[in-house]
């Protein structure tokens, strides 16, 4: 597999020297995808999909102007007509001053390898995962999926740089209904044998009893426990508006690298390595592990070689397919989680479901317990304030015990505000991997315990 990606890759890189003449610069992606997905609903599997697709990516700069082509036909006349168009639409194009050049020869970083079992499980593999998650739920009606990806790519570009990788994911994600109430479980991992149905299942199942007959509250500021579910959406706002080298060049972003922005607690590293996969990005700058906040405060944003040259950076590797667009934005976030043991228990009843979330429940006044932040919004992405809802389970915390369930808050929040300094009050010392729409797209989290959040009125409101 790995010689046809590069061989397609190498094959472009030949068709734009001799379309494009000797000053043309390219440089090519080539993807191969293979992503399986198992879901389910009634507790009953209703479908096995599986695709397998390969894209070609390139992006030419001739004559001083810039233009890129995608296309998924990796025959000869399929390359060769990928080349001619996007020869004619970069002619077409203005012209690009701020063309950051090619990356020459780099020796890429080695990668641990993918999981074999996981790139290659089979339907039964994942329905046994299914079908333990929904023995686990005790008769409730449970509905999710369970997915497996695997990812093979190739990079080349007209100054000889190259470079090869593949990476492969699992992920779980599962909901249980108990009297309309959802519960909700979920987990990505580098390898499908580090998903436990049952155990997410019981998750599930004991958020959703928990969560019957719940009772309104007033709109306030309150104190909350954020399970990682919750966290996950933190870490993917702050990675898209805050952490993204474009909003920064435009100052549309709250960073401010070298400011303590964020509580000591706070520590994130974006590590695109961590499960393998390609080395480099899209423009072929090397990836490796960034610290964008570290003890609090801001280290760095992330670039792609355009925000680099238009900021006086440096590329971080992260150049996407979207990055032109968007923005360069991390996509494999961790928040460090506490020092100190794991706690035995896997499972504890009642809604916190996990003894890392317990512990930090004990320690509230008064307060809400979220599993689950959806629909979420940017209103001013200078300030990242943002509205949303919360979903799959909110609780009432009063004296360190969970007392009652309650009906679903909008909520209008700026996210760094909710981390500032003096702002978290406990972290969890287990963080889990959220598995996000895209295979190879995740936010590692433990839960958070909040000074402070805004909750603006009803789910309706």
């Amino acid at each position: 597999m790995s010689a046809n990606e590069q061989e397609i890759a190498g094959q472009v890189v030949e068709l734009v020297g001799r379309l494009a003449g000797a000053g043309a610069q390219a440089e090519v992606t080539v993807t191969r995808s293979d992503v399986a997905l198992t879901r389910f609903a009634n507790s009953f599997i209703h479908q096995n999909v599986a695709e397998s697709t390969v894209s070609v990516r390139l992006r030419l700069h001739a004559d001083g102007r810039t233009a890129t082509g995608s296309g998924s036909l990796t025959g000869p006349d399929g390359l060769r007509e990928l080349v001619e168009r996007t020869l004619v639409a970069a002619r077409l194009c203005p012209p690009d001053p701020g063309w950051p050049g090619l990356v020459p020869p780099t020796p890429a970083p080695g990668a641990p390898p993918p999981d074999e079992a996981t790139a290659h499980a089979d339907p039964d593999e994942r329905a046994a995962r299914v079908r333990a998650f929904v023995d686990a739920a005790g008769g409730l009606e449970t509905a999710g999926y369970c997915r497996t990806s695997h990812q093979a790519a190739a990079f080349a570009n007209t100054a000889g740089h190259t470079a090869w990788g593949r990476m492969a994911e699992a992920a779980m994600d599962g909901i249980a209904r108990a009297g309309g109430v959802d519960g909700v479980a979920r987990l990505a991992a580098d390898r499908l044998s580090e998903l436990d149905g049952a155990v997410l299942g019981a998750r599930a199942a004991g958020k959703a009893r928990s969560g019957v007959d719940p009772v309104e509250l007033p709109p306030g500021r309150y104190e909350v426990v954020f399970e990682p579910a919750a966290v996950a959406d933190l870490l993917a706002n702050l990675a898209m508006y805050g952490f993204n080298g474009k909003a920064y060049a435009e100052r549309k972003s709250f960073a401010e690298p070298g400011a303590a922005q964020f509580d000591r607690a706070v520590t994130l590293v974006d590590d695109p390595l961590a499960a393998s996969g390609l080395p480099v990005d899209t423009e072929g700058t090397i990836r490796r592990a960034l610290p964008l906040v570290t003890a609090g405060t801001t280290d760095a944003v992330t670039h792609d070689r355009r925000t680099a040259a238009a900021t006086g950076a440096a590329s971080t590797g992260h150049g996407s397919l979207e990055s032109p667009t968007f923005g360069p934005f991390p996509r494999t976030v961790r928040l460090l989680a506490a020092e100190g043991p794991a706690l035995a228990a896997d499972v504890v009843a009642g809604p916190p479901v996990n003894p890392d979330t317990a512990v930090l429940v004990t320690g509230v006044g008064r307060g809400l317990l979220v599993s689950d932040l959806w629909y979420t919004r940017v209103l001013d992405p200078k300030a990242l304030t943002v509205t949303g809802l919360t979903r799959n389970g909110v609780w009432l915390i009063e004296d360190g015990v969970v007392t009652r369930a309650v009906r679903d808050l909008r909520f209008t929040q700026a996210y760094p505000q909710a981390l500032a300094p003096g702002a978290v009050l406990g972290t969890g010392r287990v963080a889990l991997r959220q598995p996000d729409r895209a295979a190879g797209v995740w936010w590692s989290a433990p839960p958070l315990r909040l000074a402070e959040w805004n909750f603006t009125g009803g789910a309706s409101g």
